[in-house]
């Protein structure tokens, strides 16, 4: 994934601040009053959104004579991204994620643990304050599942 420079962050950070994931999008127009402080021409705004869009980052729809733009993922995605392309960068994955982990705070690490326990199948903090904690074994599965999961087959 591509990096971004200054100013394609900004218009991104538009797109992902203003248009919810049920919206049309937003044209040239309105992004560049978003960046208003910045005094940027509309054609300007125009060619980083028309780059962006050739990047893959904005998916467009024509509205009459004008386009509307979206982000095609998430700010949270391309963030997650960013972290695994950073990971391919070389050397060991493994020592760069433990040097990752030894380095958040104690709250990012508990935020680590229930996303690595969900994806498990572990019971969340949630489910053990409210009792869901028991586990079968389900050997067609290979995987322990909540006894509420359970079913025969």
């Amino acid at each position: 994934m591509t990096r971004l420079g200054d100013l394609e962050r900004a218009v991104m950070d538009v797109l992902w601040d203003s248009v919810p994931g049920t919206s049309d999008g937003v044209t040239v127009r309105e992004v560049a009053d978003a960046l208003g402080g910045r005094e940027l021409a509309y054609t300007t705004v125009m060619t980083v959104l028309d780059r962006l869009a050739g990047k893959g980052m904005v998916q467009r729809e024509r509205e009459g004579r004008a386009w509307r733009y979206r982000a095609a993922a998430s700010r949270e995605a391309h963030i997650a991204q960013l972290m695994l392309d950073a990971l391919d960068l070389g050397g060991s994955r493994d020592a760069a994620l433990v040097r990752f982990a030894r380095s958040v705070t104690g709250t990012e690490a508990d935020v680590l643990r229930a996303a690595l326990g969900a994806e498990a199948g572990l019971p969340t903090p949630a489910d053990r304050q409210a009792g869901l904690t028991d586990r079968v074994d389900d050997p067609r599965a290979g995987r322990a599942r909540r006894a509420d999961e359970a079913t025969d087959r």
